[in-house]
């Protein structure tokens, strides 16, 4: 059968891969249009499986909120920035943000085997797997979380996805002003990185190994101090480490005489509610991945087989 340019074209619509794979595609089934998509899908799973060993390094972070009431963070990576700038790559992680607030799964492996909502032939998996033959870069869905509350919870993405966090917390009253603060508290975790939401959260395990290291550093640094005065100089200490990573201590960034539990707690009053922050999820695009290192000549050489 003869292949036609507005047969590469159609296919080429359908399916987003390139023309010169597209004609390929059709003579391979001889001009059969469905056995041309499935063999594009094959070979791009063929080529999703060869970049898999790439460090998708890069990408961004989105959050979904439905309602106050439930929202989902993911975290969708690229091997470059150029990428993860793309329409067509960020359009992608919406999609799978909205598949993450929809979710059920309690793990990744879970999430990867759902039906894709987009394409309920697909699953999540199939989604990815072609849309790493369409853009022709390695991706990965890296993580995601979702919260479902009786409270509110809002969301907060800084630098274009580069870090994104959800904020919940326990509040009898939910209007602009509430989540306006909440969003403010968002805001916190962003820029200063907390690690726990209270010292409540602070297992006793942590807190025996930091008086550890800090017995030691006080002894090395003030050796002529008697035992008494180097314990009060560990509380001080503790507690200052105590301030920094845990959010409801922090001094609040946008008004240096509150801390953030004095600025929640001022809102609230304000608006006749009772607000308690419960939890707060942070992701940072790549956070722990090894960025992938380019070597311009090695990979010219590569491309030329040497």
């Amino acid at each position: 059968m003869a292949i036609t340019a507005s047969m590469v074209k159609e296919l080429r619509e359908m399916t987003g891969a390139g023309m010169m794979d597209c004609k390929k595609a059709l003579n391979e089934t001889n001009g059969d249009m469905d056995a041309a998509v499935e063999y594009l899908r094959k070979n791009g799973q063929a080529k999703a499986e060869k970049k898999a060993g790439r460090i998708a390094a890069e990408g961004i972070v989105k959050t979904v909120v439905k309602d106050d009431k439930v929202a989902a963070i993911v975290e969708v990576n690229s091997e470059t920035d150029f990428v993860a700038k793309n329409a067509e790559f960020q359009g992608f992680v919406e999609e799978v943000a909205n598949q993450a607030a929809d979710s059920d799964a309690a793990d990744m492996d879970a999430f990867m085997a759902e039906v894709w909502a987009a394409d309920p032939s697909k699953t999540v998996k199939d989604a990815l797997v072609e849309k790493i033959a369409v853009i022709g870069e390695n991706l990965s869905i890296r993580r995601f979380e979702k919260i479902v509350t009786d409270g509110c919870v809002v969301s907060y993405i800084h630098g274009g996805g580069r870090i994104g966090v959800l904020i919940e917390a326990e509040t009898d009253v939910v209007n602009d002003e509430i989540k306006g603060c909440l969003r403010n508290v968002a805001m916190q975790v962003a820029a200063m990185y907390p690690k726990y939401v209270s010292r409540a959260e602070v297992s006793q395990e942590y807190m025996d190994h930091e008086k550890e290291i800090l017995l030691a550093q006080a002894k090395k640094e003030n050796p002529e101090k008697p035992d008494n005065i180097i314990e009060k100089m560990i509380i001080g200490r503790l507690n200052k480490e105590m301030k920094e990573i845990c959010l409801l201590d922090q001094t609040y960034v946008q008004d240096s005489d509150l801390t953030v539990t004095k600025y929640v707690e001022k809102v609230a009053k304000e608006n006749g509610a009772n607000v308690t922050v419960k939890k707060f999820v942070r992701f940072e695009t790549g956070e722990g991945l090894e960025k992938k290192q380019e070597d311009f000549a090695a990979e010219v050489a590569a491309q030329m087989g040497n």
